[in-house]
Order: structure tokens, then C-alpha cells, then sequence
């Protein structure tokens, strides 16, 4: 890849960041008077750490990583922002993505007026890393992967992504939100072999904690580093590094769910092939399944007004005709069959 400080943009390379009140102490103190905070105890009348240090160690623990390798955002949104915001000069760089995925990549690059090329997967939603590498040049800052792919449900192809890694001079990021569910093993031990490798994670789904908004990017120390620099000061609140902590404390509670929820998948994916009207089920290694259908539309609208909420994705390239159905619990997959039963 190309030295950090080639693919950084100018103006954040001589950025002076925010000097937060806490990030000149360290170690222990009995009075605070350095924050203006109010000094009467509700319990959250403090600031929160804004490095997060305490979460990111038990994170360290689990995903056998170095702490110095975590970057926690508010939501997986907040990483690929602030990457735009790092690595690309609005108006003149670029970056690839393969279509169909996750909306977020090319609506954070309208946002910071970053071109978006995309790269077509294959009709079975495969990845040709000859074509993704293909289509960037020189002013291609950035890629991105998501793996297991969103709406497709399918772990990309290793192998393809770690040629797209290999032979990349700038930053490749692979979003793996929904790996907990996948058969395949996280690209994490990568990080020390590949320097421009981004991994994206969560806790949304598989922890179950998508009301906290909590996500993870890892990457080598000095990509961190540069994220912490231009991060909010304290863009992780007190609640938040306090509930996630109770949740890292108990993964076989987490494993659990898991379990349960691929299980679900494959019931509900042999009930729906029972449908005359369903034309495909994908291969999934994710939380949903994408079915493709006849009348995928109204469809939708008709378990929408009988209050059973799916995603229709039929504008989505590749994915014409087709519902993205998550896995639910039991019961609600139960009522999802009962409802889709008054279709013809």
C-alpha cells in the first residue's frame, strides 16, 4: 500500500485535534475541577472516557486483537464517515464498491462529495476481484466490502478479498456486520499482515444492541490514530460503554442467540420454498433471507398493512422481484408464514 501519510488528506495530516479536559490526566484523582462539569452525582455527571479504554480492553480479550486496534463509532456510520473524511479530497478522489451492498458507502460519499465506482457482483452476488481492482485508479482512495454481503446474505469469497487487499495501494474495508453469523472466519487475524486492511464490525446484531448504536472498526494502530484525531471528543456516551460492558461479560448468552437464529433461518428458508409464488431463496450467512418472488411488491404492501414489516429491495441491482426477510423469533416467524398463507 502507499504510506499513510501519501493517502491522507492534507488538511487532516496538519489537523491539531480538540484537546479534550481528560486527555491531559491519567491515573487516578479525588477532585475534578477541570471540565466544568456540575459536581453533584446523578451518576452521569462526568464526562465518559472519550477513548473508551475499559470497553475496548474486554473487546481486545474476546476478538484477540490489540486495543490500539479499536476504533469505536457511533454505529458502524461513524468509521466509514470519519475514513471519507481521513482519506478523501471531496471533488477529486474516489472510491469502489460493489452493487449491490450496504447504502451507507455511497450516501456517507455524496455527503463528502466523494465519486462512487461500482463494481457489479456476479448473479450469484459473487465477488470478481479482477473487476473491482480493475476499475480503480490512481485517485481511488478507498474500497469497500461487505462480508457477509448486504442484501445478498453471502460471505464473499476470502480469497478474492484478500487479492483485492493485497494488490491495492489505498485502504480496503471489509464490513463485516453480520459475521456472527457466517459459517467463514473473520478477516481480524489479517490486520497485522495487511496494514490497509479496515474491518468493520458491530454490535447491532448479533449482540442484540442495536438501540445503543455501538460499532467497531480495526485496523492498525496508526489508521486508529488517525480516527481518534478527528472523532467528536467524546463520541461514546457514559450509558452506552456501561451497557455494552454487562453484554461483553456474557458471550454465551450472545452464542446463544446465534445458534437460534441460523437455526430459524433454515426452518424459515424450507417453509417459504413451499410458496408457489417463490421463485428463489439465496444462500444466506446472515440474520435474513433474500426471496425472490412474483408480485415481490405487492407483496410487501400486503403484509405491510397486515402489520408484518419486510424489506422490499426490488429496485436493488440483481435483486429484482426480491423481499430481504430477517429472521425473527419464532413466533414472529410464524406469523410471517400465517400472513404470507392469504397470498395467492
Amino acid at each position: 500500500m502507499n504510506p499513510l501519510s501519501k493517502l491522507l488528506r492534507k488538511n487532516i495530516a496538519n489537523l491539531k485535534p480538540y484537546s479534550s479536559a481528560r486527555d491531559e490526566f491519567s491515573g487516578s484523582a479525588s477532585v475534578f475541577l477541570d471540565a466544568n462539569e456540575n459536581p453533584y452525582d446523578t451518576g452521569y455527571n462526568r464526562y465518559p472516557d472519550p477513548y473508551q479504554q475499559e470497553v475496548k480492553k474486554r473487546i481486545a480479550e474476546i476478538k484477540d486483537v490489540d486495543p490500539a486496534q479499536i476504533f469505536l463509532g457511533n454505529g458502524s456510520d461513524e468509521p466509514i464517515d470519519l475514513l471519507f473524511r481521513a482519506f478523501c479530497n471531496p471533488g477529486v478522489d474516489n472510491v469502489v464498491a460493489i452493487e449491490p451492498s450496504y447504502g451507507m458507502y455511497t450516501v456517507s460519499a455524496g455527503i463528502n462529495d466523494v465519486e462512487v465506482k461500482k463494481v457489479l457482483l456476479t448473479e450469484n452476488f459473487e465477488l470478481e476481484s479482477e473487476k473491482v481492482l480493475a476499475v480503480a485508479d490512481d485517485k481511488t482512495k478507498l474500497i469497500f466490502l461487505c462480508s457477509p454481503n448486504n442484501p445478498s446474505g453471502n460471505l464473499l469469497n476470502s480469497d478474492e478479498i484478500i487479492s483485492i487487499v493485497r494488490n491495492f495501494n489505498g485502504l480496503v474495508v471489509v464490513d463485516e456486520a453480520y459475521i456472527d453469523f457466517a459459517p467463514g472466519e473473520s478477516l481480524l487475524p489479517e490486520l497485522d499482515k495487511y496494514p490497509n486492511l479496515v474491518v468493520l464490525q458491530t454490535f447491532s446484531k448479533a449482540w442484540g444492541l442495536a438501540g445503543i448504536r455501538l460499532g467497531m472498526a480495526f485496523a492498525s494502530p496508526e489508521i486508529v490514530a488517525v480516527l481518534s484525531k478527528i472523532k467528536y471528543p467524546y463520541n461514546i456516551n457514559s450509558l452506552t460503554q456501561q451497557r455494552v460492558m454487562q453484554s461483553l461479560q456474557n458471550v454465551d448468552e450472545k452464542d446463544q442467540w446465534v445458534n437460534t437464529i441460523i437455526a430459524e433461518r433454515e426452518k424459515l428458508a424450507k417453509e417459504l420454498e413451499q410458496f408457489k409464488f417463490v421463485r428463489k431463496i439465496y444462500p444466506s450467512d446472515s440474520n435474513f433471507l433474500l426471496v425472490k418472488m412474483d408480485g415481490a411488491r405487492e407483496k410487501f404492501e400486503y403484509l405491510m398493512s397486515e402489520g408484518v414489516i419486510v424489506r422490499d429491495r426490488s429496485k436493488i441491482s440483481l435483486c429484482e422481484g426480491s423481499l430481504r426477510i430477517t429472521i425473527g423469533s419464532h413466533e414472529e416467524n410464524q406469523e410471517l408464514i400465517d400472513k404470507m398463507n392469504g397470498l395467492k
